[in-house]
């Protein structure tokens, strides 16, 4: 099969279809797409948070094989057996995106990892938290009850991994401290749960990025590569995914921890395209649910904002149109899938 070809074929068609208002990808980064080299990289649909959001995963991974990637790491919509079908054609790895049990109920879960057998996946991944732990619980004891509930999901999620024989990885997603989720997975260990290793979502709780991953790459089945910039405001910090080469993270070291970790772990890209996050770490409420959380960690943490203050200004993208934003989300995939052939050995 003569990959190029088809890349550009692909290309070309969806180019084509701009118009007519259904699989989008900008016109200007065709020739770059077609001419990506093949990737150990593969992408995350979460790449595509701000504009995109693909629904269709097939659509979603020929999309991916146009740019090179190795796989995808996808919510699994549509046939499952024709996605698998065709990744392997590809040849190309899935890992599927499932939600946890909600309390002992396991019927969606049941269905979500049989959907993801049947799409060859070789890991799922899951979270714990859909929304950011500073946010979301105004009390320790809103806290104390999401602790008690995910045990509950978790522990209930145990026996249909043992089933489907499937790693189930959850997400650091700005919910547990890197010492917390460690505790979390010794507490339901097993061989079939571990984490999707996230390499900057942990700065916004405080951790020392290094410090997560040397705590969690033992435990890594599934990955969300990026990189990340800082910056300062009047009641904490701002926090961007930027392009992989322009982020203070120390991308070759993390791989390699994890690469001597964990071998058959896949590296996903996620490249979120948006506006600075902003970690309120200097507000009252943000440390409601921290209890054992202090001001080393906060003096730590601004200094590493302080010494590794990004240069520019970090992305903005709610001033641009739709359009404008759809052509830089996807011109920022293919520039770090670019750089991470490139310079990342993927």
């Amino acid at each position: 099969m003569n990959t190029r070809v088809n890349r550009r074929a692909f290309l070309t068609n969806s180019a084509a279809q701009l118009t007519a208002g259904s699989f989008i990808l900008p016109l200007m980064t065709e020739q770059a797409a077609a001419d990506a080299p093949p990737s150990k990289l593969g992408i995350a649909t979460t790449s595509y948070l701000t504009v995109w959001r693909p629904q269709d995963t097939l659509e979603f991974l020929e999309h991916c094989h146009a740019l090179g990637a190795a796989g995808i790491q996808s919510a699994i919509h549509g046939d499952p057996a024709k996605l698998r079908a065709r990744a392997e054609q590809l040849g190309m790895y899935v890992e599927a995106m499932v939600p946890l049990p909600h309390g002992d109920d396991t019927s969606a879960f049941e269905e979500s990892m049989k959907t993801a057998q049947a799409a060859g996946a070789i890991a799922v991944r899951s979270a714990c938290l859909g929304t950011r732990r500073y946010e979301t619980f105004k009390s320790l004891d809103q806290w104390h009850d999401f602790v008690t509930s995910s045990n509950r999901s978790v522990a209930a999620a145990l026996p249909v991994l043992d089933r489907y024989k499937i790693p189930l990885g959850l997400e650091n997603h700005k919910d547990w401290t890197a010492d917390e989720m460690h505790a979390f997975l010794e507490k339901h260990s097993s061989e079939y749960l571990g984490v999707c290793l996230d390499f900057g979502n942990n700065i916004s709780l405080l951790d020392d990025p290094m410090y997560v991953i040397e705590k969690l790459a033992p435990y890594a089945v599934s990955t969300h590569l990026k990189n990340m910039a800082a910056d300062s405001y009047d009641n904490g910090f701002l926090l961007s995914e930027v392009l992989l080469g322009d982020g203070f993270l120390d991308l070759p070291r993390i791989i390699s921890i994890v690469k001597q970790a964990r071998p058959k772990t896949r590296f996903s890209l996620e490249m979120i395209t948006r506006d600075p996050l902003r970690v309120p770490c200097l507000t009252d409420n943000y440390w409601v649910s921290f209890p054992d959380r202090n001001g080393i960690y906060l003096a730590r943490t601004l200094k590493l904002v302080q010494r590794q203050r990004s240069p520019k200004p970090l992305p903005q993208i709610s001033q641009h149109t739709h359009d404008e934003q759809l052509k830089v989300e996807n011109e920022n995939v293919i520039a770090c899938m670019r750089y991470a052939h490139e310079h990342l050995e993927l």
